[in-house]
């Protein structure tokens, strides 16, 4: 287990120059948020971009791993459209080919996975046919993945179709593939009551691709500094270790860009020393 800091609460920065603050800091993993200005796949030069940035992870000795939630990539004007709930079946095909282009840019840099979520359902469909969008279009991500031999993590996301661990676990059984795992925030699960937290992560160990983390508070989607929240994180920490988790515990601040080297800052200084006392 390592930590990481997500590049979505680093906004106002050079995505570059955000990998080199991190290391610097002591993180050792970045959630590169592909987005404008960091690796966009509808930019120009990104493949030389993308081979920068692997040069550049390789270098600082950082893990990755790619994160598909910017607001206003492929719509300017309704945040996160269009997903794999979308009505129209022209703009759930954008999404699958930009979730294609995503799983291409990870492999090239050689991250541990992609994460993806389901997309809100805005359009009143019953459950049944917001089931078969989801499924549909997630079948044809993840045979590209195979290929591709990439991980995707999926995350559930309060407000959207898919928003619980339950949710996860029938599209885990609608979807039995190796490569179909969990990105689990700590957060959502405090803000949807899916408690104890620890507990949780233990019943869930099997099945990590991917941790977020940052402060909640019951019932309100609102990502917090650490401390600000209801959440305690040493049971958190010691279940990761518990379960044996190896991969990167990322902190999702998104709202924080405005200060964001200090919230990093403050963040790894208090992850690690929460780290520090669990393991005494």
């Amino acid at each position: 287990m390592f930590f990481g800091y997500n590049t979505n609460g680093l906004a106002h920065h050079d995505a570059y120059q955000a990998v080199e603050l991190l290391a610097d800091l002591g993180y050792r993993g970045v959630g590169l948020t592909i987005d404008h200005g960091l690796l966009n796949p509808y930019g120009g030069h990104v493949a030389s971009r993308i081979k920068q940035m692997r040069r550049l992870l390789d270098e600082r000795g950082m893990r990755s791993v790619v994160e598909t939630g910017a607001r206003f990539l492929l719509d300017s004007r309704t945040k996160h459209e269009p997903t794999l709930m979308t009505s129209e079946p022209d703009g759930r095909d954008k999404r699958i080919e930009f979730y294609k282009l995503c799983i291409d840019a990870a492999a090239e840099l050689g991250s541990d996975c992609v994460s993806i979520w389901s997309g809100i359902l805005r359009d009143g469909a019953d459950e049944a046919t917001a089931w078969r969008r989801l499924v549909g279009g997630l079948r044809t991500v993840l045979d590209y993945a195979d290929q591709k031999q990439m991980t995707i993590g999926f995350e559930p996301e309060p407000g959207m179709f898919v928003d619980t661990l339950e949710g996860y676990r029938r599209l885990k059984a609608e979807l039995p593939y190796p490569r179909l795992k969990l990105t689990l925030d700590v957060g959502h699960l405090q803000c949807q009551g899916e408690l104890p937290l620890g507990g949780q992560i233990e019943a869930w160990g099997s099945e990590l691709a991917n941790v977020h983390i940052e402060d909640m508070r019951a019932g309100v989607h609102e990502h917090l500094m650490f401390g600000e929240g209801e959440i305690a994180f040493g049971p958190v920490l010691k279940a990761l270790l518990r379960v044996g988790y190896a991969g990167g515990v990322y902190v999702e601040l998104s709202r924080h860009s405005h200060d964001g080297p200090s919230v990093a800052a403050r963040s790894i200084e208090f992850l690690q020393a929460t780290l520090d006392e669990v393991r005494r």
